[in-house]
C-alpha cells in the first residue's frame, strides 16, 4: 500500500473552476466514486496529489454506537442502571486531518493557502526566525472547524506522516486501543491529549508501516480565533500522558 494523496471539498463546481482557471488544476471531471460529483486535481510543492471534489450526493453515515451518559463530580446524569460497554474495534467517524513531511514548510504553506484559502491555527517556531511547520484549518468565517485539517511539518523530505481519525468518543477510542492490541498491532504514542489541538490521541502503525491516530474531543476555532505562535514542546508535549520521544509529528 502507498499513499495516493490527499483530498478536499469545496462549496461549489463554480469553486474547482477557478482552481482549474487560476491555479492550474486539472480540468473538471466526473468522480467515479460514492456519491458521485466533479474532481480537480494537482500536485503540490512536494509531488503530494491535492484532489478538490463538489458536487457530491450524499452516502449516509457509519454506524456508531450512542455515546453513554457520563458521570462526572457533581454532574450523573447516569442513574440508576450499569454502564456496559461491547467490545470490538473503535467507530470511526471520519477523517479529520493529514499530516504531511515537506520539502519547504513556507513555500508549501503558500501554496495551500493561495489555493484552498486555509489559515493557521498555531505555527511551529524553534525561534524568532525559524518556523518549521503550522496546523492548518479550513477557513469558513463564523462557522466552528476543527483546530486543523492540514498539519505541514518541513523535516526537508517529501513524505505522508500519519492520517487521523475522529472516533465517537473517548470509550470508543480505548475500546478501539483494547482491541488493535489484542490483535498484535504496533502502538506508536499515547493516549494522551494533545496541548495543539487539545485532541485525546492514540497511535499506532497499520499493516504496510503507515501511521493512524484515533483522536476524540479537539478544538474547534472559527475566524474569531487568531493564530498562534508554538513551540517544538508544545507540539511533542501532552497535557497529560507521554510526551512524543520521535520525529515531531
Amino acid at each position: 500500500a502507498r499513499f495516493a494523496g490527499v483530498a478536499f471539498v469545496a462549496d461549489s463546481v463554480a469553486d474547482l473552476d477557478v482552481l482549474t482557471r487560476e491555479h492550474g488544476f486539472s480540468a473538471a471531471a466526473d468522480l467515479d466514486g460514492p456519491g458521485g460529483g466533479r474532481m480537480v486535481h494537482a500536485l503540490d510543492p512536494n509531488g503530494h496529489r491535492v484532489e478538490v471534489v463538489a458536487g457530491r450526493g450524499s452516502i449516509g453515515t457509519l454506524p456508531s454506537p450512542k455515546p453513554a451518559p457520563r458521570n462526572a463530580a457533581g454532574i450523573a446524569p447516569r442513574t440508576g442502571a450499569a454502564l456496559r460497554l461491547d467490545a470490538g474495534p473503535s467507530h470511526v467517524k471520519r477523517l479529520g486531518h493529514c499530516v504531511l513531511d515537506v520539502l519547504d514548510f513556507r513555500a508549501s504553506e503558500a501554496w495551500y493557502k493561495s489555493r484552498l484559502g486555509l489559515v493557521t491555527s498555531d505555527e511551529i517556531a524553534l525561534d524568532e526566525s525559524l518556523s518549521i511547520g503550522a496546523f492548518l484549518r479550513c477557513d469558513k468565517g463564523a462557522e466552528y472547524v476543527d483546530h486543523h485539517t492540514l498539519f505541514l511539518i518541513g523535516s526537508g523530505k517529501a513524505a505522508f506522516n500519519h492520517a487521523a481519525f475522529e472516533v465517537a468518543d473517548f470509550d470508543d477510542l480505548m475500546r478501539g486501543n483494547t482491541h488493535l492490541a489484542a490483535g498484535g498491532y504496533t502502538h506508536q504514542w499515547g493516549i494522551g491529549r494533545h496541548i495543539l489541538g487539545s485532541q485525546i490521541y492514540d497511535y499506532w502503525l497499520d499493516p504496510w508501516g503507515h501511521m493512524v491516530e484515533h483522536w476524540t474531543d479537539g478544538d474547534l476555532f472559527n475566524d474569531q480565533t487568531p493564530p498562534n505562535i508554538a513551540s517544538l514542546t508544545d507540539l511533542i508535549g501532552s497535557q497529560w500522558g507521554p510526551t512524543h520521544g520521535g520525529p515531531p509529528l
